[in-house]
């Protein structure tokens, strides 16, 4: 669920019409200036809670009830603040009591909060956990919402865009705050319908600043060598990239070296974020879900707001969609502190 609707269908539709849900939203700033946001409209004043509920809703409806309710499922969340309304408290407290008392799920879940790495970490998580052999099933839930501590907080950052974002653009001057939640559960057994096979993962810390990301690319490039070489997976394999792409000009300048050092400047990528806005926490899992969803339709989805080259490296970015048998997708993330994280999908035959 997101600010283009929800479910899977409605999700398809809005990128094969490359409809973005990023609005303006009056008096939405500090000192009531009006910014872009990609805000799920029929959310109410609780909005994290409203939402959580709406996703464990639909995944009852989704799942089996006997993978839910087992001893071998585990539940992990991806989030960069959980429901901030509840601070001082834990702002994570709301999340465990409707999981558990909405799910009946057996484990108390996993909370992952990694700034905007969270959503792939978790996902790596989640993997290294089945490898283990500890749990057959993890569902991964990445939620975050838009609230006036973010907007304000970006703001105060000078990092939100006065237009709908531009990821990688020579015209991109900011971010533009979206909400979402998405689910994703990785199984050691091949589930009903389309999936995928996750390859493997990795994350860094490039330590360079705690907001900042390197100059050099140094950490997403740790992270995506350690991915690739514990995959087998060379760059010349990968066919298409999910990058982060936020719009802000440090870190689309930063990915844009860091895949130029890897080797991958000329594999075909985009950015979600023009679509749904940066949904924080959220962002990995729902980036995930929609390169599934292009390796199922075998189409690349066009990173909307892209017209010319803004960084100095130059990189493949998509500026209409096409179709493509894509059977390795390559999934980047980079988040504050210096985080860094990467994962690759595989299509199963």
């Amino acid at each position: 669920m997101s600010s283009l609707g929800v479910g899977k269908e409605e999700h398809v539709d809005a990128f094969i019409t490359n409809r973005s849900g990023i609005h303006k939203y009056a008096h939405s700033g500090f000192n009531g200036e009006d910014w872009f946001l990609g805000k799920i409209k029929t959310l109410t004043n609780n909005r994290y809670n409203h939402l959580l509920t709406i996703a464990c809703n639909e995944l009852l409806n989704n799942t089996k009830r006997e993978l839910l309710h087992s001893e071998r499922t585990l539940l992990i969340v991806s989030s960069t603040k959980g429901n901030i309304n509840d601070l001082p408290n834990d702002p994570f407290d709301s999340t465990r009591e409707i999981l558990l008392s909405y799910l009946g799920i057996v484990h108390r879940p996993v909370i992952l909060s990694n700034a905007c790495v969270s959503g792939v970490m978790a996902i790596n998580l989640a993997a290294d956990y089945i490898q283990s052999g500890h749990y057959d099933h993890v569902i991964v839930l990445g939620i975050d919402c838009i609230s006036d501590f973010v907007v304000f907080g970006f703001q105060s950052l000078y990092a939100l865009s006065n237009t709908p974002c531009l990821p990688f653009d020579a015209e991109r001057n900011g971010i533009s705050i979206g909400e979402a939640c998405g689910i994703v559960i990785l199984s050691n057994q091949q589930g009903d319908g389309f999936s995928v096979q996750y390859c493997g993962g990795a994350s860094s810390n490039d330590a360079n600043h705690i907001s900042g990301p390197s100059r050099t690319g140094e950490g997403l490039v740790r992270a995506v060598s350690k991915a690739m070489k514990r995959t087998g997976i060379a760059a010349g394999e990968i066919e298409f990239i999910s990058a982060h792409g936020t719009g802000t000009s440090y870190n689309d300048e930063m990915e844009s070296i860091a895949f130029d050092r890897l080797g991958l400047h000329k594999i075909p990528l985009n950015s979600l974020k023009a679509y749904v806005g940066h949904t924080l926490g959220a962002a990995g899992v729902i980036e995930v879900i929609i390169s599934l969803f292009s390796m199922e339709k075998n189409i690349l989805f066009k990173s909307i707001g892209f017209s010319n080259n803004g960084t100095s490296k130059k990189i493949n970015v998509i500026r209409e969609n096409e179709n493509k048998n894509i059977n390795i997708v390559l999934k980047t993330a980079s988040g504050f502190g210096g985080t860094n994280a990467a994962l690759l999908l595989k299509k199963i035959a």
